[in-house]
C-alpha cells in the first residue's frame, strides 16, 4: 500500500521542478494547503445533505405551494396484479402481441390495457413540486457560494491580474477565506453525488454521476498541489451560470413562461461568455504567461549556468538575495554585494525568480575558498552576459 501511495503522489508529476511536499508543510511563518484539511469535506457533505432536507420541506415547499404548484402528481393506475407483474418484471412498454395475450387473459380490450401502462409509467414520474423545491435548493446554494466568492475575490489581486495566480508559485500561503471556499463546494458536489440517488432519477443520471466526479476530482488536485487561486476563479465562473440555470427552472415548474425564457436567454449568453469569452481569453491569459516563462527559462542557456552559480551563492530560504552583482573584495576572500546595478544576470534571475524558483538569502563565508571562487566566475559572466 505505501508503494502505491508514493506511487500516486510523485512529485515529479504534482510539484514543480525542484520542489517537493516537505517544502510545502506549515510552517510558523505560512500555511499551505494539506491533504488532511480535505477530510473535513466528508461529515460536511452529510451536514449540507441534512439541510436541504429541512430546507425543502419547510421552505421550498411553502413557497412552491404559495406560486400554486401543484401537490399531487400524476392520475394512478388501477390496481391490477397480473399487468404491475408484467410492468415490474417484464415491461414497462408491451408490444401488440403481449397486448393481445394480456387483453384474452384479462378480458380488457387493448386501449384500456394500453392507457394502464401509460398511467403506471407516469406515476414514476415525480410531481413538479418535488422538482421545484430541488431546484430551488440548488438555486439558493449556487447564489449563496457566488455571492461569496465574488466577494471574497474582487479584494484580491489575481481577480484583476491573472498573472499573480503563478506569481511565487507553489509558495502561495493558504488564506481562510480560500480554504472555506474550497470546503464548501467540495462539501456540496459530494453531497450531489450521494444524494443522486434519492433524487428524481433523470435520465442524463450517468452523465450527471461522471460531471460530479470530475468536479470533485479537479477541486481536489487543484487543492493539492496548491493551485488554488486559479481554482477559485474557475469555481465562481462555473457558478455564475448555475445560478441562472436553477432559478429558469424555477420559473418553468410555476408556469411563469414569459420570465422563464428570459432568464433561459440569460443563462445562455452568461453561459457561453463565461466558457468561451473569460474563461480562455481572459483567465487563460495567465496559463499561457506561465507557459512562456517556463519556457524561457528552461531553454536559455546562459539563463540556465546563471541559475547554477547563484544557487552557489544562496541558501534555501524565504528571502531575495541581494539585488546588485556580487564581487570579492579585501585579502580575506570575502564576498561583498557591490553597487546597486542590475546587470544581464541580475534581469536573468529577476525572471527566473518570477516562475517560482526557490532562490533565497545570500550565503556568505569569508572563509569558504570555493565561494570565493563562485564569486570570481560571477563577476565574468556579469561581464561578459
Amino acid at each position: 500500500m505505501a508503494g502505491i501511495l508514493a506511487w500516486f503522489w510523485n512529485e515529479r508529476f504534482w510539484l514543480p521542478h525542484n520542489v517537493t511536499w516537505a517544502d510545502l508543510k506549515n510552517t510558523d511563518e505560512a500555511t499551505f494547503p494539506q491533504v488532511e484539511d480535505l477530510y473535513l469535506a466528508c461529515p460536511l457533505a452529510f451536514c449540507i445533505f441534512m439541510i436541504r432536507l429541512v430546507f425543502e420541506r419547510f421552505i421550498a415547499r411553502p413557497c412552491a405551494l404559495g406560486l400554486k404548484i401543484q401537490a399531487n402528481g400524476p392520475q394512478k393506475a388501477q390496481p391490477n396484479a397480473i399487468l404491475e407483474k408484467v410492468f415490474t418484471a417484464i415491461t414497462k412498454h408491451p408490444d401488440e402481441k403481449r397486448l393481445e395475450g394480456l387483453s384474452k387473459q384479462l378480458d380488457w380490450d387493448v386501449r384500456t390495457i394500453q392507457r394502464w401502462f401509460r398511467q403506471r409509467r407516469n406515476q414514476e414520474k415525480p410531481s413538479t413540486l418535488a422538482r421545484f423545491c430541488e431546484s430551488m435548493w440548488r438555486f439558493t446554494f449556487y447564489l449563496y457560494i457566488f455571492t461569496y466568492g465574488v466577494r471574497f475575490l474582487k479584494k484580491t489581486t489575481w481577480l484583476w491580474n491573472t498573472r499573480e495566480c503563478w506569481y511565487n508559485y507553489p509558495y502561495q500561503p493558504l488564506t481562510v477565506d480560500i480554504h472555506y471556499y474550497y470546503i464548501l463546494e467540495l462539501s456540496f458536489y459530494l453531497s450531489l453525488l450521494f444524494s443522486q440517488f434519492t433524487d428524481i432519477r433523470r435520465k442524463d443520471f450517468l452523465i450527471m454521476f461522471l460531471h460530479h466526479l470530475a468536479t470533485i476530482t479537479l477541486i481536489t488536485f487543484s487543492y493539492v498541489n496548491n493551485m488554488a487561486r486559479v481554482g477559485t476563479l474557475v469555481m465562481c465562473l462555473h457558478d455564475a451560470a448555475d445560478v441562472l440555470m436553477e432559478v429558469a427552472k424555477m420559473a418553468n415548474y410555476a408556469k411563469c413562461q414569459r420570465l422563464c425564457n428570459l432568464l433561459f436567454v440569460m443563462f445562455a449568453m452568461v453561459f457561453i461568455s463565461s466558457r468561451l469569452g473569460v474563461y480562455p481569453v481572459w483567465w487563460g491569459n495567465g496559463i499561457l504567461y506561465m507557459c512562456r516563462k517556463t519556457t524561457a527559462v528552461t531553454l536559455n542557456p546562459a539563463l540556465t549556468r546563471t541559475t547554477v552559480l547563484r544557487l552557489l551563492l544562496f541558501r534555501s530560504t524565504t528571502t531575495a538575495p541581494p539585488t546588485g552583482p556580487i564581487k570579492p573584495t579585501g585579502p580575506t576572500g570575502t564576498c561583498q554585494q557591490g553597487p546597486r546595478v542590475q546587470t544581464n544576470t541580475d534581469r536573468h534571475y529577476e525572471t527566473f525568480i518570477s516562475t517560482g524558483a526557490k532562490l533565497q538569502t545570500p550565503f556568505i563565508d569569508t572563509t569558504c575558498d570555493m565561494n570565493n571562487i563562485a564569486c570570481l566566475v560571477l563577476e565574468v559572466l556579469n561581464r561578459n552576459l
